[in-house]
């Protein structure tokens, strides 16, 4: 087992590039010791005891190659998480689509790297909120973590993950049962859950909103610009981008325009 406790740097060198290749997440020697801590896990859980024969298991397996990708990745997520960002969508964003598309209809919108759900869940009771009765509105959320989209098509929290949701909302949006909440079916109807890799196209087209809040940290410059440029194609012609507090596309390739609202920064499209 002695080759499992660590990697060398010939073969964090081939496990970072197979990382990159396969999902655009960048591993360097700062973050190495992540790598290894979750491939130890990954070893302990599928009682693997070679670094070289799981790497080629992956490069063949496609499966465990996904399962591999779950397991290092990070998820961190809340309801209402950033709430300047949902109120500028309330009282901004929104406006402007129903503005834009000046009859009642649908509004689109992308939760990516949606986690365990609670994003999309907090877009769906907002939303229920605030639209009139004459719009309607769908969300795809999709994340790279089979076991967090399971967690999120679940639509269960415990006690511990409802806090932060106003009191109102939680009566109103879940059913309290044994253990914890569970969301109520109407919302959760209004969310499809897909697995996708933002390294691919996702063939998704005219999303009105697109979140991608805290993924693009993980990326290089490189990969940062070819997913922000995929979400520029799956958009509508007049849309909004939203990503995390702490990311920025300054100076990246990109035709997005930086926007300022009196509640929070996020970008459009306009074409």
């Amino acid at each position: 087992m002695a080759e499992t406790q660590f990697l060398n740097d010939a073969n964090f060198a081939l496990y970072r590039d197979l990382i990159y290749a396969e999902s655009g997440i960048t591993f360097t020697p700062t973050n190495r010791s992540i790598l290894e801590s979750r491939l130890k896990e990954r070893f302990r859980e599928k009682s693997i005891n070679s670094v070289t024969d799981y790497l080629n298991t992956i490069k063949t397996d496609k499966e465990e190659l996904k399962g591999f990708l779950d397991s290092i990745t990070t998820n961190l997520t809340r309801f209402f998480r950033n709430q300047a960002h949902f109120d500028a969508l309330e009282k901004y964003v929104i406006p402007e689509i129903m503005n834009i598309k000046k009859v009642p209809g649908t509004i689109r919108i992308w939760s990516a790297g949606c986690s365990t759900g609670e994003e999309p869940y907090t877009l769906a009771m907002l939303l229920t909120e605030i639209l009139p009765k004459t719009w309607n509105f769908d969300i795809l959320a999709s994340d790279i973590s089979l076991k967090c989209l399971m967690t999120a098509k679940e639509g269960f929290y415990a006690q511990s993950r409802v806090e932060g949701i106003p009191e109102d909302y939680l009566k109103k949006y879940f059913e309290k049962v044994e253990g914890g909440y569970k969301i109520h079916p109407d919302i959760h109807a209004k969310i499809k859950f897909d697995y996708h890799n933002l390294k691919n196209d996702s063939g998704q087209r005219n999303f009105d909103i697109v979140f991608c809040r805290n993924v693009i940290i993980y990326f290089d410059d490189v990969a940062q610009t070819a997913v922000i440029n995929r979400f520029w194609d799956s958009m509508a012609s007049k849309s909004f981008l939203f990503i995390g507090h702490s990311e920025s596309l300054f100076g990246m390739d990109t035709k997005f325009e930086f926007l300022k609202t009196e509640w929070a920064t996020l970008y459009c499209k306009k074409i």
